[in-house]
């Protein structure tokens, strides 16, 4: 029995086809069913906004332990490195290399010729290769290419080091013995697996996998939902129906794959936006107002990248309640001021006791901070850095001996007048989970201190906690 690879690529899809972005949430609910159903491969839309595209597929591969999680990588060496950056942590990671490969597609998307898209093929690949041992190349529109190119520019994804390649009938004209007829005569060409992603304009997609897979195509690429690709529930059931009895089998469960499919697409739809209303997806279009649920306040904390207990969650709603009575409304950034003041309120295990800071034009900025540990011991650091604020933090890191990775920062102004009174905001990361702190002062570089050493005091209690 030939066991067939099932790729899923319902969250690349989705990326590219819905006006609203998906939610935090939702993309890590169609990440799970994907697994849960038993697909071998989990397949992630690319990067295209580099911080919270990464803080989420980073959340997705620590979350993802029997399925391959692939990413796109892009066409430079910035994009690589942000790619293999978010996926790095998975337990299978794997990093695709996708072009086009038809003349048509070649001169419209880079208007180069196919001669020159072999050296692309071998740049990309090798780049892949030197992050992660998975890489697999994806030729898009496969199907109209000249045949002996398409086979030179596979074998040169292969001798490059894809462990993979994928063929894709984008054009979706052929018909399940055409395309069956072209994987027979293509396969040859190289000895890695080979997948195939089909089109279901002719209503053929099944049928046409099947074919594919008969004529010695490795796997296939399914979505939960859509009218123009291979759908795995269809698949699955296609399989258990008639696969024994032409030798082959897949991993997928039909029925996980028919209860994931049925949930996940209501999940979907129901988070669809009405036109002209303000969407939760992004964090510059979070509004929430005074008639929002409790629902959609933990949808924007999650949103915004915050994982919350109930009891955070609550304290959260009353102050975004407390906001509301004044102000009426609450977007982004004064979301994220009410989840540092009110989420768990966390012992001062550090306490700031003085600060100094001195910058100039001419040499780097330096700061000296003192702390109080458990209100009885002294610990002091010193640290140089890009700016007051900059040095301020490489001091406390030095005095408590351990480096967060600061996710953002940002100050405002409370007051007006010279003696404005300056508010911090502060997201840390820990083992993968945002903490956030606030911080209050007259002086700008102490606000920042005191909202870092907020979100430290979060990280220690919640630490402490867990252990």
């Amino acid at each position: 029995m030939r066991k067939i690879y099932v790729s899923d690529f319902t969250l690349n899809k989705l990326a590219g086809e819905r006006k609203n972005p998906l939610l935090f949430r939702e993309k890590t609910a169609v990440a799970a069913a994907v697994e849960a159903m038993g697909a071998d491969a989990v397949e992630l839309a690319p990067i295209t906004k580099v911080k919270e595209d990464t803080i989420v597929y980073k959340t997705i591969a620590a979350n993802i332990k029997n399925a391959a999680l692939c990413l796109p990588v892009g066409e430079t060496e910035e994009e690589i490195d942000a790619a293999w950056e978010a996926i790095q942590g998975a337990a299978k990671p794997c990093l695709q290399v996708v072009l086009p490969l038809s003349t048509v597609q070649m001169e419209y998307a880079y208007h180069i010729k196919s001669a020159k898209m072999l050296p692309r093929i071998e740049t990309l690949v090798k780049a892949a290769k030197a992050k992660c041992e998975n890489v697999e190349f994806v030729a898009l529109d496969a199907t109209r290419a000249e045949k002996d190119f398409l086979a030179q520019a596979l074998r040169t994804a292969q001798d490059c080091g894809a462990a993979a390649v994928t063929v894709c009938d984008d054009a979706g004209t052929m018909l399940p013995g055409e395309l069956a007829s072209f994987i027979a005569e293509i396969r040859p060409a190289v000895s890695v697996p080979l997948y195939v992603k089909v089109n279901n304009s002719l209503r053929m997609a099944v049928a046409s996998a099947f074919e594919a897979v008969l004529a010695g195509a490795d796997g296939v690429k399914t979505v939960i939902r859509g009218s123009n690709e291979l759908k795995v529930d269809d698949f699955a059931w296609a399989v258990k129906s008639k696969g024994e009895s032409v030798g082959i089998s897949i991993n997928i469960d039909v029925t996980k794959a028919h209860s994931e499919t049925k949930s996940i697409s209501g999940k979907i739809a129901e988070t669809e936006i009405p036109e002209g209303n303000k969407p939760l997806g992004g964090t510059a279009d979070i509004y929430l107002d005074a008639d929002s649920t409790s629902q959609q306040i933990a949808e924007a904390c999650v949103a915004l990248g915050y994982q919350l207990s109930d009891e955070d969650l609550g304290n959260v709603e009353r102050g975004f309640r407390r906001v509301c009575e004044t102000k009426g409304f609450v977007e982004a950034k004064e979301l994220e001021a009410v989840i540092a003041s009110y989420s768990m309120r966390a012992p001062s295990t550090y306490h700031l006791e003085s600060f100094t800071t001195s910058s100039s034009n001419l040499t780097p900025s330096m700061a000296h901070v003192i702390l109080t540990k458990d209100c009885k011991s002294e610990i002091s650091g010193s640290g140089v850095g890009d700016g007051p604020v900059d040095a301020a933090f490489s001091a406390i890191e030095q005095a408590i001996g351990f480096h967060y990775e600061l996710d953002e920062f940002s100050i405002n102004t409370v007051t007006q007048g010279k003696e404005s009174l300056g508010s911090a905001l502060i997201k840390l990361r820990s083992k993968g989970k945002l903490y956030s702190g606030n911080g209050l002062s007259t002086n700008i570089v102490g606000a920042c201190i005191r909202a870092y050493i907020n979100a430290l005091n979060k990280i220690v209690y919640d630490t402490d906690e867990e252990e």
